[in-house]
């Protein structure tokens, strides 16, 4: 039940992002007085419609993305008849595109906006996923807040371990902190001369001082004690997420020397404001940036782990089919300390990152992406200026984008074939939380 919960709510909140996305092109595209004829939800066969004014508005079967009907986005070009395939797209585009306009309507057709008008229209859907995505990390980072260590120690290691899994075992010796005499509940107030007012802090300072004698100030019972800690020089095994030793190009483990203390802190949930909530958006907009930049690559490594087996990586590109079997799993998997609260925590991070990826992707200036429009917008008004610089007249007309159709049917096949691809595997060698 729990499984079928979070697909349920993945998918509701997948459809909802997906119309309030279509919303953000159409309610500038009306102010500018567009005429918009459809507003979809999904493809394919229609489930559900209703015509208010101009506009119908309806369902569709295939929910995996949306569209609204923007009457005349082509311009309907020079007249020139140039033979080849490539040029009767566009031309079929261009008619297509008058024939929608309606008799006396011309002016409202969508390629007489300005260069900037259709600029705003094209980047309404984006942005209004960016808000989406702004207004569930505000709730998580404002609301909810985040589990942050303290500089209160919760334990005091009492060895300075020597295996790998980092246990203490006969014959190791005590750690510095129990050798000095630190203990629970203590409150780190300085470490090596140097304040500190976070758990990062902390770490810093012991970094910073190295293996050199430290004078540590601590709040115990309402007061202040100093303790002289001796740290040692560790080197251990880099594990991944999973524990399992990280290997350098010569398939030995890495290893990593730093000092060593042996404490550890408490955790409280701590409430951010909303610069927190830009800074952690912002993250997550660079981050997403970063894997739609290399997603060829990706791609292939997808391709390859399905073709030849293995098991797909934690940080997998995935489809939304892969996305919704995680957000089943957030809501069936029993464990331990995870409550209701929760997993309701980690299905609005889901959410936030689809609009945050939605966003992101949006953005390639390619046809027929909202960035390809975008970018024809741009081009326009960028020819324009620059007539309107040498004193031409009368200025260039709309920009004949129609021309770009055999591209963007280009870019909507391989979309396609990725999502084909992204979904199989998602199947057959899915992603798990395990």
């Amino acid at each position: 039940m729990g499984y079928l919960i979070g697909v349920v709510v993945f998918v509701v909140g997948m459809l909802l992002s997906i119309a309030l996305h279509e919303v953000g092109h159409m309610v500038p595209a009306k102010r500018f007085g567009v005429r918009v004829s459809q507003y979809m939800v999904g493809f394919g066969p229609t489930l559900w419609s209703r015509t208010r004014g101009e506009t119908e508005y309806g369902v569709k079967a295939i929910p995996l993305g949306g569209y609204v009907r923007l009457v005349g986005m082509y311009a309907p070009g020079t007249g020139e008849n140039r033979p080849g395939r490539f040029a009767e797209l566009a031309q079929d585009a261009r008619e297509a595109s008058a024939e929608e306009i309606l008799p006396g309507e011309e002016h409202r057709a969508f390629y007489r906006l300005s260069a900037g008008k259709k600029v705003v229209v094209m980047l309404g859907g984006p942005f209004m996923n960016l808000l989406i995505a702004l207004v569930l990390m505000g709730v998580l980072v404002m609301g909810v807040g985040s589990v942050q260590p303290t500089t209160t120690v919760e334990r005091i290691v009492p060895c300075v371990p020597t295996t790998t899994a980092g246990e203490c075992v006969t014959g190791d010796e005590q750690s510095p902190a129990a050798v000095a005499g630190l203990e629970p509940g203590d409150r780190i107030v300085s470490y090596a001369g140097t304040d500190v007012d976070t758990w990062t802090d902390v770490t810093e300072a012991i970094s910073a001082n190295g293996d050199r004698p430290a004078t540590v100030v601590v709040e115990r019972d309402g007061a202040r004690a100093e303790l002289t800690v001796q740290p040692q020089t560790v080197t251990r095994t880099v594990v991944d997420a999973a524990g399992a030793p990280v290997l350098d190009d010569g398939g030995r483990p890495q290893t990593v020397t730093s000092a060593y203390v042996g404490v550890g802190p408490t955790v409280e949930k701590v409430r951010g404001g909303v610069g927190d909530t830009v800074d952690t958006l912002w993250a997550q907009v660079t981050g997403t940036a970063r894997i739609v930049s290399t997603l060829p690559v990706q791609v292939w490594e997808v391709g390859r782990t399905l073709v030849t087996g293995g098991e797909r990586s934690q940080d997998s590109v995935m489809s939304i089919v892969g996305v919704g079997r995680v957000a089943g799993e957030v809501g069936s998997a029993d464990i331990e300390g995870v409550t209701s609260g929760d997993r309701v925590v980690i299905w609005v991070s889901l959410l936030a990152s689809l609009n945050v990826a939605l966003f992101v992707f949006n953005l390639i200036p390619l046809l027929p992406l909202d960035g390809g429009h975008v970018v024809g917008a741009l081009y326009e008004g960028a020819r324009r200026q620059v007539a309107r610089l040498r004193g031409r007249s009368p200025l260039p007309g709309p920009a004949d984008t129609a021309r770009m159709m055999p591209l963007a049917y280009g870019v909507f096949v391989v979309l396609i074939g990725i999502s084909a691809l992204l979904i199989v595997a998602d199947l057959v060698v899915p992603v798990t939380l395990t």
